[in-house]
């Protein structure tokens, strides 16, 4: 489970034209695909509009780690080269504003740091530049090239006692998985030549916490300050409680409030003129989506307030009266210009679908990270607004030879919503016949299902089935009033809206009613353990990272204020004790029958695995047959290849026993 911006397994599918059929001369789409598929990240224009440097990060099973480098992409020719060779963590390529360095994060050899390194692009080997002994987490030119601000952990607190071993803390805000209190993410200036750094902040609060990073710093365009994203302290849980400040550049005075409104953050200016946005839930409610902000004459408004949804990510116009707005429209990943005043416009992207990884030139031009229903992640350009996207790399060249199940949105109504979701068919489809039909349910809870290529449902389709991927009340695809539907009614809500959904692919004819599973990863677990503790029409589930105790994760996970949101107030005061436990899954553990594969990660800091030993004894204890496997991995969802393959393979492997 993970709140906006958050991770969500899987959120797919295709429009459909006609009926799937399978093309018997292709071979579709296997586990071993999973190691061939090369990720894209970060794009950035070159200064003049020429060039995009992006990450380019391609899995490596003999060694389970990834191979990251940039490359450089020719806008007109698409024609690409490296501009990195046998670094380790290289990440966030940021060009100098005249266009002839490159800076970017790479791990320090020996210390196994991330410094910031400045290649010339001119010819010559990159230079390191920082030597932050916690590493960089963030950095940004300054306006003449002659500076890079970047932001870096303070030591450890109480540094001198750990080293006498007396290891204590005192535990706040943190999740139960913490060993030592947290130090906070402090902002630092260097000479873009390297050299001594200058300090510019100091004190509890933090640029960036245990669960989130810094967001973008922005300098003035005079040079003279810089502008962040204030959080109270390093810990996640308050973290809500974030605003902007601008500090000196020179070093000579301290931070000074931009933005007072809390919960404000992803700072930029426009290129021209004295206007600035920044992201901030509408109106300052957490159950409300992502709202763009504009300032700098007079008070900030929300200049998304008549489209009323969630954005993931916006990038400023060239001409300083227009923004680029990215999120989710029903089951599409879109783009939208927003004026600064007046009503956004949809961009036409036909089948591809965007993701929240943009940026735009200082002469228009748009790149972002895009795919198909059936092709994955690739750099896409576009030479205005009102251009079409076209394709400047092809990394995942193979998928477009293998055999793919076709998709289609699926809409239904309930409780005054228009709500959708999408289906796919199974490779074999055909029409008249009954197929086993598995939901894989997104996370979040504010995330979507959209038309992205993804490959659990490319997986379960080449195994024969019908998969249904639903959106529900608290998804992001469908505006403000969809998204703050889900307060107060975590489970029984959602619940009713997948069961309507599931009701309305059954009304097509093609589903083996006797035959249908329930799946997902994080909330999307947390929606399989509800749904198979409500209804009995389950002969298969598999819960990921799944939430069973709202009481427990609001105790020992690093949510706490966040899940205060969902609720109105804490779990153990008078006023909100039963509605906490009533929509916990683990209070109706005793009415699941169907067939149970349980998995997670132990150092999940997000959705803790107690939650998973909880649903396993629950269900075990009450003789459902069930299975429980646990990564070795400290995050929400095994980010290593070899891993990675091994949930796929017993989520689809345990489908196909008891459904097939």
């Amino acid at each position: 489970m993970k709140r906006l911006h958050g991770w969500c397994l899987v959120a797919i599918a295709v429009a459909l034209v006609g009926l799937p059929l399978a093309s018997w001369a292709a071979a579709p789409f296997r586990l071993d695909d999973l190691r061939k598929l090369v990720r894209l990240s970060d794009p950035q224009f070159s200064p003049d509009g020429k060039s995009v440097a992006i990450v380019v990060s391609t899995p490596v099973w003999k060694t389970d780690k990834r191979d990251n480098e940039i490359d450089l992409v020719a806008v007109g020719s698409g024609t690409k080269r490296a501009l990195t060779h046998d670094r380790e963590g290289v990440s966030s390529p940021r060009w100098s504003p005249d266009g002839t360095r490159l800076a970017f994060l790479a791990n320090d050899p020996k210390t196994k740091q991330a410094q910031i390194y400045v290649l010339p692009l001119a010819g010559g080997d990159a230079q390191r530049i920082t030597e932050a002994k916690q590493g960089v987490d963030e950095f940004t030119w300054s306006p003449n090239g002659s500076r890079i601000a970047y932001v870096t952990q303070d030591p450890p607190v109480n540094e001198k006692a750990i080293k006498a071993h007396d290891k204590a803390f005192q535990v706040t805000s943190g999740n139960f998985l913490l060993r030592k209190s947290l130090a906070p993410w402090h902002l630092w200036v260097v000479n873009a030549a390297g050299g001594k750094p200058m300090r510019l902040t100091h004190g509890d609060f933090s640029l960036q916490t245990d669960q989130q990073g810094a967001t973008p710093l922005a300098w003035s365009t005079d040079g003279k300050r810089i502008v962040f994203t204030r959080f109270p302290g390093p810990y996640w849980g308050p973290s809500f409680h974030s605003v902007i400040d601008a500090v000196p550049a020179d070093g000579k005075g301290e931070p000074v409030a931009l933005v007072t409104q809390q919960e404000s953050s992803d700072f930029a200016y426009a290129r021209s003129g004295s206007l600035y946005a920044f992201m901030r839930p509408r109106d300052g409610d957490e159950n409300n989506g992502n709202a763009v902000y504009v300032g700098g004459i007079g008070a900030a408004c929300d200049v998304t307030a008549a489209l009323a949804r969630n954005f993931n990510a916006y990038a400023w116009l060239p001409n300083g009266r227009a923004l680029l707005l990215q999120g989710e429209l029903g089951t599409h990943s879109v783009l939208w210009e927003q004026p600064i005043s007046g009503v956004a416009r949809l961009l036409h992207l036909g089948n591809v679908e965007s993701s929240s990884q943009l940026d735009v030139a200082h002469n228009g031009e748009i790149a972002f990270v895009g795919s198909t229903p059936t092709h994955p992640g690739e750099l896409y350009v576009m030479r205005s607004v009102t251009s079409k996207p076209r394709r400047l790399t092809d990394v995942n060249a193979f998928v477009d030879k293998l055999d793919q199940g076709r998709s289609e949105s699926v809409q239904w109504t309930l409780d005054g919503f228009d709500e959708d979701g999408v289906l796919t068919y199974p490779l074999d489809y055909r029409k008249g016949g009954k197929y086993p039909l598995v939901l894989v349910i997104h996370g979040g809870p504010e995330g979507a299902s959209t038309q992205v290529f993804s490959p659990l449902p490319q997986l379960l389709s080449a195994a024969g089935f019908l998969v249904f991927q639903p959106n529900y009340r608290g998804s992001t695809n469908l505006g403000d009033a969809y998204q703050h539907a889900i307060y107060r009614d975590t489970g029984e809500g959602p619940g009713k809206d997948v069961m309507a959904g599931l009701a309305a692919v059954e009304k097509l004819g093609n589903v083996d009613t006797s035959r249908i599973g329930v799946s997902g990863w994080s909330y999307g677990g947390y929606m399989t353990t509800w749904l198979t503790g409500h209804y009995d029409v389950w002969k298969a589930a598999v819960s990921g990272a799944a939430l069973t105790d709202w009481v427990m994760d609001y105790t020992i996970a690093y949510y706490q204020t966040g899940d205060l949101y969902f609720f109105g107030g804490s779990p153990w005061t008078e006023k909100y004790w039963d509605i906490w436990r009533k929509q916990s899954p683990i209070m109706y553990a005793r009415n699941v029958k169907a067939p149970t594969l349980i998995m997670g990660d132990v150092g999940d800091p997000n959705v803790p695995l107690v939650n998973s030993f909880e649903w396993y004894h629950a269900l075990r204890d009450n003789g459902v047959t069930v299975e429980f496997w646990a990564y070795p991995a400290d995050t929400h969802f095994p980010g290593d290849i070899v891993q990675q393959t091994d949930v796929y393979r017993r989520w689809v492997g345990w489908m196909q026993k008891h459904l097939k």
